[in-house]
């Protein structure tokens, strides 16, 4: 089933961020290498797609698990836990309908 997990930011949290960002990437690319990563991505802070030293308030990552449980998991063993780039994480089932 697909799970959305939803990281919301800590405060000023670019440099975390960046610090970070290749394990947290790395996880990903594990998840598209096996087929089960729907997408992936940081919510910008302003309306731009590079809001440079702005940063970002979250990000969003829809991917395939065998049960909330594992999906829980991978999300509380991502690396932005560690850092302390998310100040809570929010897993949910969900439902695909576009595009089909």
């Amino acid at each position: 089933m697909l799970y959305a997990i939803m990281g919301e930011d800590v405060a000023d949290s670019l440099l975390k961020r960046q610090s970070a960002r290749p394990a947290h990437l790395a996880r990903l690319q594990a998840l598209q290498d096996a087929g089960r990563l729907i997408l992936a991505g940081p919510h910008p802070a302003i309306d731009s797609e590079n809001p440079a030293e702005a940063g970002f308030t979250g990000s969003l990552i829809v991917a395939e698990f065998a049960s909330l449980e594992d999906a829980l998991f991978w999300a509380n063993t991502d690396p932005y836990i560690d850092a302390g780039v998310y100040a809570r994480v929010v897993v949910k089932p969900f439902k695909q309908v576009f595009p089909s």
